[in-house]
């Protein structure tokens, strides 16, 4: 198996994209509201896919899944 890079790029694919940076431009009052709102999405959508698992709803608990890593991706990003 070969090592993952440590590129903060790949670590955090959210760090790529042209809206990233006009987050991180925001003042840091505001980065911190935002970062409160996707830590609590992430939290949130994480829960709903574990339920969705348990009731036997793969494809909402796949979907779920996503709306928590990429709003866990968010919130590492915009954290001030």
């Amino acid at each position: 198996m070969t090592d993952r890079s440590s590129s903060p790029e790949v670590r955090n694919p959210v760090l790529s994209l042209p809206a990233t940076a006009r987050l991180l431009a925001l003042p840091p009052e505001t980065r911190a509201i935002v970062a409160a709102v996707m830590r609590d999405l992430s939290v949130d959508a994480r829960q709903r896919a574990q339920e969705s698992w348990r009731r036997n709803k793969g494809p909402m608990a796949v979907y779920w899944k996503a709306v928590g890593a990429y709003a866990g991706h968010l919130y590492r990003a915009v954290r001030p």
